[in-house]
């Protein structure tokens, strides 16, 4: 390492080289006045096994395994250039490494609600996959690095959230208040398992914001060690002392309804009516800066939808909008104790749970209503097909002039019922209102009923 360090308790940094680091944000942050730093994290680990079958409910007691591991990982750190503008919260993203590397996927969809509001993000390489890729794209920053395994994950992600609450060498100085833990897609199967197994006895997570999640939880244990896998479908144990959001795409809801659980005094499950898994936002939501010029492409990505060769032209649906709330609505949830609200569920076709319930124009009923689903310029389904990733990313399929002229009188009659429906989202808490300006214009640059 060719940077002097400084060392408090497991904590090393700031790294500042060589060579680039962290995960890319997709934008410089200084435009918005945030700013990005690294540490390094060393400490020893356990795994975990269990005396009796992991049960379906959630409620487990696991015994942590005798032999300890030494790690060494990284945490990239998304703060505000001024400490005032500091709001208490912080992110701490477990890191989805499905691509072969870490990718900070919920920084990429919901990063407008965290910099507008004063968030820190903290992105954590809690996976030996993201930690090996790092130490190949980066030999001289990374060489370093050691991860023991994804048995000893739970345990990595526990030492990163007690090193974000209690070593100011972490967030530069600043002093957290609230600590949400987040994932998506097979970070949200490793999320389930940590509740399940892990939250009770550490209690370092003020909530969790569950995003995409299977039908279970990963693996509790694996190979080389002995494989321990929870039951499918597996729950979120409901006996738990903090807030659990559960956000889920139309797709998701499709290949995990068998994990619906009601919604509690602690639980929340909300479900994202013409959403998928992936969509247009993940490919341009890095650049966003909150202009709304993002807001503008998504719009006409439905009249004119991007392709990746799948099978269909891919989803330009809402996913990012009501992300951005579901997270607003758990932060407020730990300041006041005011819980976001009830979401009703998409409607599962009785006779086949693997199909939705859909209108005559193919949107599926019920779920989370938006402006894209209500007042439609574009069918939005959660389904594709094809090579790669194209089942997750969902699917636009426009309306037709024929179908628009039956929907809407001309251009004003069309805006003044987007605009109605992007204020009832707003109000029904689905939307944030630092969004609806940006939402309602994209829809006045339009053609549509002209």
């Amino acid at each position: 390492m060719v940077v002097a360090l400084v060392a408090s308790s497991c904590v090393i940094g700031p790294i500042t080289g060589p060579g680039p680091g962290g995960v890319p944000p997709g934008f410089d942050l200084s435009l918005i006045d945030y700013e990005r730093s690294e540490v390094f994290l060393g400490e020893a680990a356990r795994s975990y096994g269990s005396a009796d079958p992991l049960s379906a409910d959630g409620k487990w007691t696991v015994i942590p395994d005798a032999q300890y591991q030494l790690f060494l990982t990284r945490l990239v750190v998304n703060r505000p250039v001024d400490p005032a503008d500091f709001n208490g919260t912080v992110i701490v993203e477990w890191m989805n490494v499905t691509a072969g590397a870490d990718l900070p996927n919920d920084w990429t969809m919901a990063h407008n609600e965290y910099t507008r509001n004063g968030y820190v993000w903290v992105g954590v390489s809690a996976q030996a996959v993201g930690v090996n890729a790092a130490k190949v794209q980066n030999p001289a920053r990374y060489g370093n690095l050691n991860h023991p395994g994804d048995s000893y994950s739970y345990d990595i992600f526990t030492e990163a959230g007690r090193a974000i609450a209690s070593d100011p060498l972490v967030l530069g100085g600043l002093t957290p208040e609230r600590l949400i833990a987040t994932g998506e897609s097979q970070s949200a199967s490793r999320l389930v398992t940590y509740i399940n197994a892990r939250h009770l006895d550490e209690g370092v997570f003020d909530g969790y914001l569950v995003h995409s999640r299977g039908s279970g939880g990963s693996s509790l244990r694996q190979a080389p060690l002995g494989s321990i896998v929870p039951p499918r479908p597996g729950f979120i144990r409901d006996d738990l002392d903090v807030p659990v959001m559960v956000v889920q795409a139309e797709d998701d809801v499709i290949r995990s309804n068998s994990a619906r659980q009601p919604d509690t005094a602690l639980f929340r499950l909300w479900e994202m009516t013409g959403t998928a898994h992936a969509d247009s936002y993940t490919l341009n939501g890095p650049r966003d800066v909150g202009d709304g010029a993002t807001d503008i492409a998504m719009f006409n990505y439905m009249r004119n939808p991007q392709s990746l060769g799948c099978d269909k032209p891919i989803n330009a649906g809402p996913h990012y909008l009501i992300l951005q709330a579901a997270f607003a609505g758990l932060d407020n949830w730990l300041r006041t104790g005011v819980a976001p609200p009830n979401a009703p569920r998409i409607a599962l076709n009785p006779s086949d749970p693997s199909q939705l319930q859909r209108d005559a124009l193919g949107i599926a009923l019920g779920g989370i209503r938006s402006p894209h689903v209500d007042v439609p310029v574009a069918t939005l389904d959660g389904l594709n097909d094809g090579l790669g990733f194209c089942r997750l990313f969902g699917s636009t399929t426009p309306l037709t002039d024929t179908q628009l002229d039956a929907l809407y009188a001309d251009h004003d009659d069309f805006v003044a019922q987007w605009t109605a429906s992007v204020n009832a989202a707003v109000a029904a808490g689905f939307f944030n209102q630092s969004d609806a300006a940006n939402v309602i214009a994209a829809a006045a640059l339009s053609d549509i009923g002209n």
